[in-house]
C-alpha cells in the first residue's frame, strides 16, 4: 500500500477516534426550546471552529497523551490488605536495598574501569572507543537489573553502517537504557540538568551521544549538521532518535519530528511496548524529577517490556519526509498497539504560535459572517 493509502487509512482511524459532538447534544424531541432562542446546536452550526472546540473539551485527547494512568486499587477489603503490606515490605525491605547494592557494585566496577581507560588510552581512541563503548553497555545491564528489567528483544539485533537511523517511541528515559545495553547507540536529547546532565558531558560522549537545549533556536541547525556528519561516519554507533521529541505515556504516538527522515538515509523502526502489571514505566518530566521516577521502578515488583526491531525503510519516490515519518510512525504504532494522535508534542512545552492562532481567529470570523449573511 502507498504512502498516501497509509495516510487515509491512519486518517479514517483517527475519524472515528473522535467524538461525535451530536451524541453530547439534547435530541428536539427531548427539550422544547422556545421560538427565536439561540441553541447550541445552532452555535455550534456556524462554526467548525466551535464544533473542535467542543470535542476537544469533550475528549481531550492532547492531554491524555501525557498523563500517567494509576493502578486500579485492590487492596480493599479485610482478606487483600494483608497481603499488599506484606508486598510493601518485600518491595521496600528486601528488593529495593539489593536493587541499590546492585547498582552500586556496576557504578564501581564501571568507574574503575572507564576511568583508567578515558586517562590512560587517549592516544589510542579506536581502541579506547571500543573499550568504552562495551564498559557503557555494561552499565545499562546494572540500570536493568536494578529494576528487574524482564524486556524481550525481537527481530534482528542493529549493527553498525553507515547511513541508517534508528528510530522508536518515546516512554521514558529508560528506553535509551534498555535499547543501550543491547547496542552501543548513539542518542540525540535533550540536555538536563543535575547528575543526568554530568553523565550526558562526560560518558555519554564517549559513545557519540549528540545534546540540544530546545528552548535555543540556534541549536536546531548545529545539531541537523551533526546528525548529517554522525550517519556517514562508516565507524560511528548507529544514530538512535526519538522523533516525538517528548515523553508520551505509551498509549499514544504524537507526530513524529520530521528531521530523522530528511537525512538521506535508511530509518531502522524500534516499537517499545511496556507492559503496567508491575509498574507504569512513563515519565512525567513535568511532575517528578528522573532520580524519583528511578526510585519509582527500583521499588515496584518489575519492569516488564517488549522491543521490536522492524523491517528497514526508506524514502519512496515522490514521498515527501513529513509523509515518510507518518508511514514510519503508523508502522511503530501497529507493531506496539499505540493509538496515533494528530499532536505535536512540543506544545506540551510551548502554546500555540501567533500565526496559528490568527489562522483560527480569522477562519471563526468568516464562518461567523457568512452565517449573518444568509
Amino acid at each position: 500500500m502507498d504512502a498516501q493509502g497509509n495516510l487515509k487509512i491512519s486518517s479514517s482511524k483517527l475519524d472515528l477516534d473522535r467524538p461525535n459532538i451530536e451524541d453530547y447534544l439534547p435530541s428536539g424531541s427531548s427539550i422544547q426550546e422556545p421560538l427565536g432562542k439561540l441553541r447550541l446546536r445552532d452555535l455550534l452550526d456556524i462554526s467548525p471552529t466551535l464544533t473542535e472546540a467542543a470535542g476537544a473539551i469533550i475528549d481531550d485527547s492532547f492531554t491524555r497523551c501525557f498523563k500517567s494512568n494509576p493502578p486500579e486499587p485492590w487492596n480493599w477489603n479485610v482478606y487483600l490488605f494483608p497481603l499488599w503490606c506484606c508486598g510493601v515490605v518485600i518491595r521496600y525491605g528486601i528488593l529495593f536495598p539489593v536493587r541499590v547494592l546492585v547498582l552500586a557494585i556496576g557504578w564501581i566496577i564501571f568507574l574503575s574501569s572507564y576511568i583508567p581507560v578515558h586517562l590512560l588510552l587517549k592516544g589510542q581512541d579506536k581502541l579506547r572507543k571500543k573499550i568504552e563503548r562495551s564498559l557503557v553497555e555494561v552499565i545499562c545491564m546494572f540500570f536493568v537489573a536494578s529494576w528487574t528489567g524482564v524486556v524481550k528483544y525481537h527481530g534482528p539485533r542493529p549493527s553498525m553502517r553507515p547511513k541508517q537511523v534508528f528510530v522508536a517511541n518515546h516512554t521514558s528515559m529508560i528506553d535509551f537504557i534498555i535499547l543501550e545495553q543491547m547496542t552501543p547507540f548513539a542518542v540525540i536529547m535533550q540536555k538536563h540538568p543535575g547528575w543526568v546532565g554530568l553523565l550526558q558531558s562526560t560518558i555519554l560522549e564517549s559513545v557519540g551521544c549528540i545534546w540540544f537545549n530546545r528552548s535555543e533556536a540556534k541549536d536546531r541547525e548545529i545539531v541537523a549538521k551533526k546528525l548529517r556528519d554522525h550517519v556517514q561516519g562508516a565507524d560511528n554507533n548507529p544514530l538512535l532518535i526519538f522523533p516525538e521529541g517528548t515523553c508520551v505515556n505509551n498509549h499514544y504516538t504524537v507526530m513524529f519530528k520530521k528531521g530523522a527522515f530528511e537525512l538521506d538515509s535508511t530509518v531502522c523502526p524500534i516499537a517499545i511496548k511496556y507492559n503496567k502489571i508491575f509498574v507504569d514505566a512513563f515519565w512525567n518530566s513535568r511532575k517528578q524529577s528522573f532520580t524519583t521516577h528511578l526510585l519509582q521502578l527500583m521499588t515496584s515488583w518489575a519492569v516488564v517490556c517488549d522491543v521490536w526491531y522492524l523491517e528497514p525503510q526508506n524514502l519512496r519516490p515522490g514521498e515527501t519526509p513529513i509523509e515518510f515519518a507518518e508511514r514510519v510512525r503508523d508502522i511503530i504504532s501497529v507493531r506496539a498497539g499505540l493509538k496515533k494522535v494528530p499532536w505535536d508534542g512540543y506544545l506540551k512545552y510551548s502554546r500555540p504560535s501567533p500565526k496559528h492562532r490568527e489562522r483560527k481567529q480569522q477562519s471563526f470570523a468568516e464562518s461567523v459572517l457568512r452565517h449573518l449573511e444568509e
